[in-house]
C-alpha cells in the first residue's frame, strides 16, 4: 500500500518532540514543562506510572482510510499491547507505548497523514463529526467538509495553544444530533430557514457552553441561524472569547460552561457575536466558504429539499428483527440505508471500542478491496461507508472472520466504556470490567440486540464513559460495607439526546459492582416488555416512574453480603486482589 509524503507540518512536530525528550530525558527540561508539552501532543502518563505512556491520535470526524488502518495495527503490535481503543471523541488510543519511542510511532502515523497535535492538553482537541454525515437520509447539509475545514483551521492556530482549559468542537447533520453536539463548548447542527422568495437556505445553528465531567450542563444556542459562510469566523470568535474570559487561575472551573455561569448566556452571546463582527480585520479572516468545501460540495444525502425539510429531527435508529439467520440478524441490526442514490453504510463492532492488530489489518484489507469510507462512532465501532447492496454478504462474512459482527452493535449490547482503572489515574472502578460483565449477561438473557438502549459506563464521575448522555449510565464509586472498601457504581437513567436537546440522566440508586449487570438486565427486559410503539427509553422512564420509581423496584440488589458469604463483591472486576480505590493525579481528558 504506497503512503503519502509526510506534512512537514507533522515532520515539524515530530522533530520538536524528539529534540525536547532528549533534553527532558537528560535532565535539562523542567518536569512540569515537558509534562504540558507532551500533553500537547496528545501523550499522556498511565496510572501504572514510569514511563508507559497513552498515546491518543485524532480522526478527525472520526475519519479513516484504508492505509490508515494498516499502519494503526502495525503501531499496535509494535508500540502497544496488541491493540487499540477506539474512543467516545472519535480518536483512536494505544496504551502503554514507552516514551522513548513515541517519536518513531509518530513518524509511522505521519507517513499515513496522522497526528497526535492536539488531542490532549488545554487546546482545541479533535473535531468530532456525525459518523453518517454524507450518507444520512435526513441531513440538512453534509458536515464532513465542514469539520475538515475546521480541523484544519484550528490545528496549530495561535489561540488553541494554551487555552484555559480544553475546547471541544461537534457537527451534526442534522436536529437528531447523531454527533451530540449539545453537549461541547461549539456544536454546530445544520439547519435551514425560508428565505422571503419561499426557497430554502441550508446553514447552521451554532451552540456553546456545552460540557460533561461531574457538572453536566447544556450547550445553548448563540442566534438562531448562522449563513454557511460565517461559520468559521463564528467558531472562531467562540475560542476567542473563551481565551479572553476563562477562568486561568482555577482548573475545575476553566471550561466555557463555567464562563456561562459567570458572565450568563445573554453576555456571553454578546461578546462573542461583537467579536466575530470585529474578526474581519483580523489578517487570516476565515469568513467565506472554505476551499475544502467548494471542492468537496456538501450537498446532503436525502432526497430532496422538501423531503428533507419535511424530516429533519427524524432520528436514524438501527433496529433488530427476529430471526436466526445470523447474517440477516446482522443486516437487520448493522446496516443503515444512508442515501437516496441506494449506497448503504454498515457497522463493525469493535467490542468495548477495541480493535486488535489483527483486525485493523483486516479492515484495512476491507476498505480497499470494497472501495468504502470508514469512520469511528462515537459508540466506539467503525462504520463502513459508501456500501453497494450486493457487496453486504461479504462484508458480513469477512466481519464475521474477524469478530467484528455482532448483531448488536449501536444496540443494548454494545456497551460503551471509558478505561477506567485498568490506566486511568482518576478512576475508582474497573468500568471496561463492568461493561464486559453487561454485555454479557444481556446476550445470556436474549437482550442484546434490544434497541433503543445505550449503556454507558464511566470509571468515576468525569464521564468520559458519557454516562450523562446513556439511558442508562454508571459511574464507578468507592463503597464501604462490614468496615471494607467494595467497588460499587452509582446508576443513572433516562439520559437523552436529538432534537437540539439534551436532557442528562438522573440519580437513580447506588450498587455494588457485582449487582450492576443484574439491575441492568432487569431494567433493559422491562423496558422490552412494556415499552409503547416509538417510546424511547427516556420517555419511558418517565412512565414508569422516573429514576427514584425505579430505584425502588432495584432496592433489593444494593445489599452487602459479608467478605466471608461473597468475597468477589470485595474484588473488583479483572482483580484478583482486596479492592482498593487508588486515585492519582490525573492528565485525562477530565482532569
Amino acid at each position: 500500500m504506497q503512503l503519502q509524503t509526510t506534512d512537514p507540518a507533522i515532520t515539524a512536530d515530530i522533530e520538536k518532540f524528539e529534540r525536547l525528550l532528549a533534553e527532558y530525558l537528560a535532565g535539562q527540561l523542567d518536569e512540569d514543562a515537558f509534562r504540558v508539552f507532551r500533553l500537547n501532543n496528545g501523550i499522556y502518563g498511565q496510572r501504572q506510572g514510569g514511563r508507559n505512556q497513552m498515546v491518543r491520535v485524532k480522526a478527525p470526524y472520526g475519519a479513516l482510510t484504508a492505509a490508515q488502518l494498516e499502519v494503526l495495527g502495525r503501531v499496535a503490535e509494535r508500540y502497544s499491547r496488541g491493540w487499540g481503543h477506539f474512543t467516545t471523541r472519535q480518536n483512536v488510543q494505544f496504551h502503554f507505548v514507552a516514551l522513548e519511542a513515541v517519536p518513531e510511532l509518530l513518524r509511522e502515523l505521519g507517513d499515513v497523514g496522522l497526528t497526535t497535535r492536539e488531542a490532549g492538553g488545554d487546546t482545541v482537541r479533535n473535531v468530532m463529526g456525525c459518523h453518517l454525515a454524507g450518507a444520512c437520509p435526513f441531513e440538512v447539509l453534509d458536515v464532513s467538509p465542514w469539520a475538515e475545514a475546521t480541523f484544519a483551521r484550528f490545528l496549530r492556530h495561535p489561540y488553541a495553544q494554551r487555552l484555559p482549559r480544553k475546547f471541544k468542537i461537534n457537527f451534526s447533520g442534522c436536529a437528531t444530533d447523531c454527533g451530540q453536539a449539545m453537549c461541547n463548548d461549539v456544536g454546530v447542527v445544520a439547519v435551514s430557514r425560508r428565505r422571503p422568495d419561499g426557497t430554502e437556505e441550508a446553514g447552521f445553528r451554532v451552540f456553546l457552553g456545552g460540557g460533561l465531567g461531574a457538572n453536566p450542563h447544556p450547550a445553548q444556542a448563540l442566534e438562531d441561524f448562522t449563513p454557511r459562510e460565517d461559520l468559521l469566523p463564528t467558531i472562531e470568535a467562540v475560542l476567542r472569547t473563551f481565551d479572553h474570559d476563562g477562568n486561568r487561575h482555577n482548573k475545575l472551573r476553566a471550561r466555557l460552561k463555567w464562563v456561562v455561569d459567570t458572565l450568563g448566556i445573554d453576555e456571553l452571546r454578546r461578546r462573542v457575536l461583537r467579536e466575530r463582527q470585529l474578526l474581519v480585520a483580523s489578517a487570516d479572516w476565515p469568513g467565506g466558504i472554505p476551499e475544502v468545501v467548494a471542492r468537496r460540495g456538501d450537498a446532503p444525502a436525502g432526497a430532496g429539499p422538501a423531503d428533507r425539510v419535511s424530516r429533519v429531527g427524524t432520528p436514524v435508529v438501527l433496529r433488530s428483527r427476529s430471526g436466526h439467520d445470523p447474517y440477516e440478524r446482522w443486516r437487520a441490526a448493522n446496516v443503515v440505508v444512508g442515501a437516496a442514490n441506494g449506497s448503504v453504510s454498515a457497522i463493525a463492532h469493535a467490542r468495548l471500542g477495541d480493535v486488535t492488530a489483527e483486525q485493523f489489518g483486516a479492515l484495512a484489507r476491507i476498505v480497499g478491496d470494497l472501495g468504502t469510507g470508514a469512520r469511528i462512532t462515537n459508540r466506539q465501532n467503525l462504520a463502513l461507508r459508501g456500501l453497494r447492496t450486493k457487496q453486504l454478504p461479504e462484508l458480513y462474512h469477512r466481519l464475521e472472520a474477524i469478530a467484528m459482527a455482532a448483531p448488536s452493535a449501536e444496540l443494548a449490547g454494545d456497551v460503551v466504556s471509558c478505561p477506567g482503572a485498568d490506566t486511568c489515574n482518576l478512576a475508582v472502578t474497573q468500568s471496561r470490567g463492568l461493561a464486559e460483565e453487561i454485555a454479557r449477561a444481556l446476550d445470556a438473557a436474549g437482550l442484546g440486540e434490544v434497541g433503543g438502549v445505550r449503556i454507558n459506563v464511566s470509571g468515576c464521575t468525569n464521564s468520559c464513559g458519557q454516562h450523562h448522555l446513556a439511558d442508562i449510565g454508571l459511574h464507578g464509586v468507592e463503597r464501604r460495607a462490614h468496615g471494607q472498601p467494595a467497588p460499587g457504581y452509582q446508576l443513572l437513567l433516562g439520559g437523552h439526546l436529538g432534537e437540539t436537546e439534551v436532557r442528562f440522566a438522573q440519580r437513580a440508586l447506588r450498587l455494588p459492582a457485582r449487582a450492576a449487570a443484574e439491575a441492568t438486565v432487569r431494567l433493559v427486559g422491562r423496558f422490552a416488555h412494556e415499552r409503547l410503539a416509538g417510546e424511547t427509553f427516556a420517555a419511558w422512564v418517565e412512565r414508569a416512574g422516573g429514576a427514584k420509581g425505579l430505584a425502588e423496584d432495584l432496592r433489593d440488589l444494593d445489599v452487602w453480603p459479608t467478605p466471608e458469604q461473597r468475597p468477589e463483591y470485595y474484588v473488583d472486576f479483572g482483580e484478583t486482589g482486596p479492592y482498593v480505590a487508588e486515585v492519582g493525579e490525573g492528565e485525562c481528558a477530565a482532569s
